[in-house]
This record gives structure tokens, C-alpha cells and sequence, in this order.
């Protein structure tokens, strides 16, 4: 997306030094408000008192794997690690995700001012991503330079931008991303990676957001946050002795030998590619209210609905598509399906019967898994020509809540499968489906993945399920949707998007009506199988139940 021209309520910031267009407070002069801060932070009160004993050294990373992906601000709880579809009833992607760059001097304020924007936009999924997290591994040689604050962090070599610049285009495209988790008291990348997502908005902040091309390119908005020296440099102190168990002479060393010398050759430069220019950072509510009214309007260009009335439509009278297969309806199946449908069975007598038909249905579903030949030889000591599976490995995900009752039908026909877990609701203002939580086994991408629902009717949140499954690089193929009952609609919408799917079911039922539940149905399975009560007209369980 091209820069909003000058002449637009964003102004684009002019070449430093001059600063006569800057976004600065009301009635504030710089002098004045530099006292006032420097005052309010000042060394004596940051800093421990001579002769004090230091706390033992905290361990501080830029992604904490127990951190839950969400961001909570003074009026909501914002996900950061969910996002509503990012593709339309076709299985294609839509608009790309709208991102935000932030730059500016080491302890600038660059992380609260995205805060602050992701909380005036009030939008529910935003990624904020942290040029921290991208530091490169260092050699024995650097490792032993840095012990002693000798290895210069505010140098452009010392980042990653290639694996930047792959890992936001993956974001845009809201795909899934492994993130390094960067351990600042040891200098070095942790073992495990942290994983995200795209979302409405991505906000990349970093020291050197705007030092590379290729990353400027991704970039829809470009922020640069000015703040003075002399706080900066009070801000660091705090962050590095408290935060990083580094003393105070060796953050100063540090500052004067790396980071003023940084800032003035790579980093105040990048001022000049900023569309914004937001002197004294967080404080500066009149930038920060400019910045958001503009990416409303850009959000809202890019907007997605989610439209249900499409899927209803799209494929009526169509013939059902190959890649179904319902398993035969013997006298046997079609009396557990009696059972189950009628309204006047019992809790206990429907979760007997549901469970047959889940171990029928897996039994079938696992006939379709790729076999090859083998030979073992019997205990009489002959040769006997079989077969084994030739997949590497199966794991079962559910939908929850209802997809998880098929977990234990799995398990007793699989052994050692593993297991994961999706939740998806659907949002009541805008009628998408989102994902609120998602817990996979490591490797996936190699494994048959068998993707479990009790019902599916529209397809969205099955839709969005096997999304998620092919954004963790699961082949389309290697995807069994499996369910005991759906409805048309649902079937051809899941079978259009993904045609190599391979969907099962026990039975289909014709129609969905206008509040899109399957007809004749089987009703809220959640709440007969796990016993709670019908919830009311409207709420968040039964919209749930709807778009599975």
C-alpha cells in the first residue's frame, strides 16, 4: 500500500532535523517537557544505592512461552495469537493482513505506543511482533564478546532480516509462523519457538524496522517514535538492571559504545522513510488518535465478511461430491441414528448409541488411509501376504467442545494417536467463525490427520479448521473430515474450498434452516451428550452449533 500523501490528516515526516511538522503536543514546548520528564525519571530513584546488593540475575526473553496470546488493555482483552477467516467461501485467500512498522532509538517507548494503538483500534486480533525475538545466533567468539558487553546488538548485522522478512510475509498471508524466543541474559535463542498467527493487524516494532528494503516494502504504515536521549538512555538503565541482570557500569559501556553511535548512524536516519513522526512517544495522545483514525478507514477498505448466504447458495442441487463417503445404512446404522435423533432418548441411551456410531464411522474412515503390501510370518511358521499402513504417522483433532466426544473412539481403534485441538465460536456482530485457542502435536505437516466434528452444517468452522490444518503444512490430501452427521450445505462447501479433502459421515441430511441447523437434524449435540441445558436464542454455544 502506497504512503498517505502529505496532504492527508497523517502527515508524512520530513527529513530530520527539521521537525516543524511533527505531531507534538498542545502547548508544550520540547525544553519544558524535557525537564519535566527528566525530573520525573530521575537516575537516583532508578538506580540502587551504593554499597546495595543486587537481586540474583532474571532470565528475560522476547516471547514467553507461558505468556498467554492475549493482550489485556484498561477496557478488553485483546487475542495476539487468534484471527476470524482470512479467506472467503471459496477456500481462497482474501485481503492481506494490514501492517504497522514502528521504529525508533533502543527504549524509546516504541512497544506502549503500539499498546496504545492496538487499544484505540479496538479490533480482537492483532500480532505484535518483536524485532527482538530476530537477533541472530553468535559464534563462541560473540558469545564471550557480549559476556562483556564488547558485541554490538544496535549494529543491522546483528539481525535476521531474512528470516524477518519471511516471517511477516507469512503473517500477511495468516499463516502460521515460528517465532525465535530470544534469551537476553544468555545472549542466545532458547529451544523452542513460539508460534503465531495473521490477524486484522500486525505491528512489527524493532530498533531497525525501516533498515532494510525488503522489510519497508511489507510494511503499510511506517511509525517512527522520537524520543529524547536523556530519557531513553534513564529508560534502558531500569530495563537492563532490573529486567536483564546487567550493572549499571556495563549499560552505560554499552550505551556509549554501541547504542548512541548506532542510533545517530543507522537508526535516526530511518526517520526519513516514516509516514508518521511521534515525538515523546506514549504520551503523545494527538499522534496516536491520527494514526488510528487513519487505519480505521484503511481496515475498513480491507474489511471481510463472512457470508453465509453465500455458502447456503452456492451449491444447490449440485450432485454430492466424490470426495464423500457415507458409510453404509444397514438396518443396524439406521436404528442407532433413530435412537439418537429422537427427542425423548435419554442423556445416557444417546452418548451409548453415539459412541457406536463414532467407532463404526473412525473404523470406516481409517479404510481410506494408504496401505501397501507386507509379509509376516505366523506362529506355524508360514508366510502370510498382508498389509500395513504406509502413512508415517496418525494424529485425531478436535473441534471443540462436541468434536472431542469422538476422541476416545480414536483412541480405542489407534494406538498412540495423537491429539489435538481447535476452538472456533462465531463472532455475533459480524457472523464469522474465529479461532480462540489451538493446540497441535510437533510435526503434523508429515502425519494423516484425522479432523473430528459431531455435526457440521454450513462447513465454516470445519472450513477454518482445515485451514489451520494446511497452514501448519498438512497436505490437503492427508485431511479426513470426519462427522456423524452433516448437512449438504456443508458438504459442498467444505468439498468446493478444499477438493482433495476426504470427507465422512454416517449420515447427510438435506437442508439447514434459516438459523442455519441441520433439518431433520439431531439437535444441539453438545448439550445432549454432555448434558447442559439448551442455552437461549442468540447466545455464543448455540451460534457455535451453527456454523460448525
Amino acid at each position: 500500500m502506497a504512503a498517505p500523501p502529505a496532504s492527508t490528516a497523517v502527515p508524512r515526516a520530513p527529513p530530520p532535523p527539521a521537525t516543524g511538522d511533527r505531531l507534538d503536543r498542545p502547548g508544550e514546548r520540547s525544553e519544558t517537557a524535557r525537564e519535566d520528564r527528566s525530573n520525573s525519571e530521575s537516575l537516583d530513584r532508578l538506580l540502587p544505592p551504593v554499597g546495595a546488593r543486587r537481586s540474583p540475575r532474571k532470565r528475560s526473553t522476547s516471547q514467553c512461552k507461558s505468556e498467554p496470546p492475549l493482550l489485556r488493555t484498561s477496557k478488553r482483552t485483546i487475542y495476539t495469537a487468534g484471527r476470524p477467516p482470512w479467506y472467503n467461501e471459496h477456500g481462497t485467500q482474501s485481503k492481506e493482513a494490514f501492517a504497522i512498522g514502528l521504529g525508533g532509538g533502543s527504549a524509546s517507548g516504541k512497544t506502549t505506543v503500539a499498546r496504545m494503538i492496538i487499544e484505540a483500534l479496538d479490533v480482537p486480533w492483532v500480532v505484535l511482533l518483536s524485532m527482538d525475538s530476530f537477533y541472530k545466533v553468535l559464534t563462541a567468539q560473540q558469545q564471550e564478546q557480549a559476556a562483556h558487553n564488547n558485541f554490538n546488538f544496535d549494529h543491522p548485522d546483528a539481525f535476521d532480516f531474512d528470516l524477518i522478512v519471511s516471517t511477516l510475509k507469512k503473517l500477511k498471508q495468516g499463516k502460521s509462523v515460528k517465532v525465535p524466543i530470544y534469551d537476553f541474559t544468555t545472549h542466545s535463542r532458547k529451544k523452542d519457538w513460539k508460534t503465531l498467527y495473521g490477524a486484522n493487524v500486525i505491528i512489527f516494532e524493532g530498533i531497525m524496522a525501516f533498515a532494510d528494503q525488503t522489510l519497508l516494502e511489507l510494511l503499510d504504515m511506517k511509525i517512527f517514535v522520537d524520543t529524547d536521549s536523556d530519557i531513553r538512555l534513564v529508560r534502558r538503565l531500569r530495563r537492563d538492571i532490573s529486567e536483564r541482570g546487567r550493572d549499571i557500569e556495563g549499560v552505560i559501556k554499552q550505551y556509549n559504545k554501541f547504542v548512541k553511535p548506532a542510533f545517530d548512524q543507522y537508526i535516526q536516519p530511518t526517520m526519513r522513510v516514516a509516514d508518521i513522526v511521534v515525538p515523546w512517544g506514549s504520551g503523545n495522545t494527538v499522534a496516536i488518535d491520527l494514526i488510528v483514525q487513519h487505519m480505521h478507514s484503511q481496515l475498513e477498505e480491507r474489511k471481510l465478511r463472512w457470508d453465509m448466504a453465500a455458502l447456503a447458495s452456492a451449491h444447490q442441487c449440485h450432485p454430492l461430491p466424490r470426495t464423500l463417503s457415507v458409510l453404509k445404512s444397514t438396518p443396524q446404522v439406521r436404528g442407532m441414528h433413530t435412537i439418537i435423533r429422537d427427542k425423548e432418548t435419554s442423556r445416557d441411551e444417546f452418548i451409548f448409541y453415539s459412541k457406536r456410531l463414532m467407532r463404526l464411522l473412525i473404523e470406516h474412515a481409517l479404510s481410506f488411509l494408504p496401505f501397501q503390501d507386507c509379509e509376516v510370518q505366523t506362529p506355524q511358521g508360514q508366510d502370510y501376504a498382508g498389509k500395513c499402513y504406509a502413512g508415517k504417522q496418525i494424529t485425531g483433532v478436535s473441534i471443540l467442545r462436541a468434536g472431542e466426544t469422538m476422541e476416545p473412539a480414536l483412541r480405542a481403534v489407534c494406538k498412540d494417536v495423537r491429539i489435538g485441538t481447535i476452538l472456533i465460536q462465531t463472532n455475533q456482530l459480524t457472523g464469522e467463525p474465529e479461532l480462540h485457542y489451538l493446540r497441535l502435536p510437533k510435526d503434523i505437516s508429515d502425519d494423516h490427520v484425522i479432523l473430528m466434528d459431531c455435526t457440521v452444517s454450513t462447513g465454516a468452522a470445519a472450513m477454518m479448521a482445515v485451514r489451520v490444518l494446511l497452514d501448519h503444512d498438512v497436505p490437503e490430501d492427508k485431511i479426513f473430515l470426519l462427522s456423524l452427521l452433516m448437512a449438504e450445505m456443508g458438504v459442498h462447501s467444505v468439498a468446493y474450498a478444499f477438493p482433495r479433502v476426504r470427507i465422512i459421515t454416517t449420515a447427510v441430511d438435506k437442508q439447514v434452516n434459516d438459523l442455519f441447523r441441520i433439518i431433520p437434524g439431531i439437535g444441539n449435540f453438545g448439550d445432549r451428550y454432555f448434558g447442559t441445558d439448551a442455552v437461549p436464542e442468540g447466545s455464543d454455544e448455540e451460534e457455535v452449533a451453527s456454523t460448525s
